[in-house]
């Protein structure tokens, strides 16, 4: 008969001992894998922001940048004939900035076109809160410029009326020849008119003779590319009637002998922050930017605070200011601003469950299109 021999087997503390070790490094490997996945959410969260950040800076300096260009050397009076105009709003009557209407001119006068408006603790829409950013106030910043992409000097104008103008091509063969081309214009655009006549501001048959006249106007209707309509009642109320610096001024002045219209587009530019609705498809607040009498667009989403600080010459000591919030509040011109700071903070779009990456992009921009102030050697600043 076989004999059976018995044959020892793992005994339970061994058994034990290899399924903590066997635990030990499943655990291990997992916190190394979790480890990797957090790494990389956090590079990507960055890389979002950061994209973001540097989409809005350079849009925003880009702007700013060109603020005052084309326009009259320290801005341009607008019409005070039926009320403060506008800015930052579309053709359906939603104005994004609160205080939007423009400022005095230092000496009493309101609805003054400045170069650079600041728009201190006014930088987002309806004032919603936004719960993630610091304790500082938003701020909005409106920059106003020529715009030369699309040049209207191939284009004559003449006005048969206040609130409609004639446009006749100058020379088919040069760019743009229509101003219905893709690029050009648009009902909600606002159209700077300077108008040039000889004399001293005698008449001649009745009709005044007007030097370096500069009036803006809101197309309102473009019924083909020949003829332009200002009709009143527009969104921005640039369109008055009444008082001085509207559409009539320029049509009487345009009737001079030897008079010289030169007409750009202008962009108003303002940039603030909107917290999209409930429910909707963007859930994070977000950077816009809006133009003339136009809709607002987004720019940078997961932008969450937004401020300006400006370097402006105080005429009083003929020394630069540095890092004022509030210009117009302290009794600044708005003309004299030298510099804009921006800093500008972000959040991260992708979330890592309730976690997000937060972090800010700061930078300056020289207004090289402002007024420009010579400060040194004289006893009170000299400013053109």
């Amino acid at each position: 008969m076989r004999t059976l021999k018995s044959q020892r087997g793992f005994s339970l503390l061994e058994l034990l001992v290899a399924t903590s070790i066997g635990l030990t490094v499943v655990l291990v490997m997992t916190s190394l894998f979790k480890t990797g996945m957090d790494a990389t959410m956090r590079v990507t969260q960055r890389a979002e922001t950061q994209q973001n950040l540097r989409a809005a800076i350079e849009l925003m300096t880009k702007d700013i940048s060109l603020a005052g260009a084309g326009l009259p050397s320290g801005g341009l009076q607008l019409t005070t004939g039926g009320g403060s105009s506008l800015y930052a709003c579309n053709q359906t009557g939603t104005c994004y900035i609160t205080g939007d209407t423009y400022p005095n001119n230092g000496a009493g006068t309101p609805n003054y076109m400045f170069p650079l408006i600041p728009g201190f603790s006014t930088g987002v829409q309806n004032g919603a809160v936004i719960p993630a950013a610091p304790g500082q106030l938003n701020s909005s910043i409106t920059s106003i410029y020529c715009d030369y992409n699309f040049p209207l000097s191939n284009f004559a104008f003449t006005f048969p009326s206040g609130t409609s103008a004639n446009v006749a091509v100058v020379n088919a063969g040069i760019q743009p020849n229509n101003i219905l081309a893709p690029g050009g214009l648009q009902v909600g655009d606002l159209l700077m008119f300077l108008v040039a006549t000889p004399g001293n501001g005698k008449t001649t048959a009745g009709t005044a003779l007007v030097q370096n006249a500069a009036v803006v106007a809101e197309i309102t209707g473009i019924p083909n590319n020949a003829q332009i309509s200002f009709a009143t009642g527009d969104a921005l109320n640039m369109n008055q009637t009444g008082g001085t610096n509207n559409l009539a001024a320029v049509a009487a002045a345009a009737a001079g002998v030897g008079a010289n219209i030169n007409v750009c587009r202008l962009q108003a530019v303002s940039y603030f922050l909107q917290v999209p609705p409930a429910g909707g498809t963007v859930q994070t607040p977000r950077l816009m930017r809006q133009v003339n009498g136009l809709n607002a667009v987004p720019v940078a989403d997961g932008i969450i605070n937004l401020q300006f600080t400006y370097d402006i010459i105080d005429t009083n000591t003929g020394t630069v200011v540095a890092n004022q919030q509030n210009p117009i509040g302290a009794g600044q011109s708005p003309n004299l601003i030298q510099k804009v700071n921006i800093w500008i903070m972000g959040s991260s779009p992708t979330t890592n469950g309730n976690k997000s990456q937060n972090m800010y992009l700061a930078t300056s921009v020289s207004t090289r299109d402002m007024t420009f102030c010579n400060s040194y050697g004289y006893a009170t600043t000299s400013c053109q």
